[in-house]
């Protein structure tokens, strides 16, 4: 839904006031990515994967093209299947980061937190209790 030309104007108003009071603050924001991990970062892991795969099996089934011994194209695909595995994961990782949450006393909780942040955390209630 687009904005009326009112809340445009308005939002050209914050963006000079913006810019006027820290430029540098204004062109990093302007420049940065604030969405989730895309899609096509995922895609793009997955590609990778299937084509190391590809040429592994391409380096096993043709020996010719091993140097000194070595099946290099393998090697080669086989670095790009754990390049592509990396990049996958490290962007599902990403997106599935669960937001921060408040708890009653104001101090941040997550639904997902280590051992030793809820060994802490139950810490804390027991020792606010006596």
């Amino acid at each position: 839904m687009p904005l009326s030309e009112h809340e445009q104007r308005l939002l050209d108003q914050i963006e000079r006031a913006l810019y006027a009071e820290d430029p540098k603050f204004a062109s990093t924001v302007r420049g940065a990515k604030l969405r989730r991990p895309s899609r096509r970062r995922r895609i793009q892991g997955i590609a990778l994967f299937v084509l190391g795969v590809a040429l592994l099996v391409t380096g096993v089934m043709l020996p010719k093209l091993a140097i000194v011994g070595i099946p290099v194209v393998s090697v080669v695909g086989f670095l790009l299947m754990f390049f592509g595995v990396l990049v996958t994961l490290t962007t599902l990782r990403r997106g599935d980061q669960v937001a921060e949450e408040t708890a009653e006393d104001g101090r941040p909780t997550r639904s997902r937190s280590s051992f030793s942040e809820r060994m802490e955390e139950r810490f804390r209630r027991r020792f606010d209790e006596e």
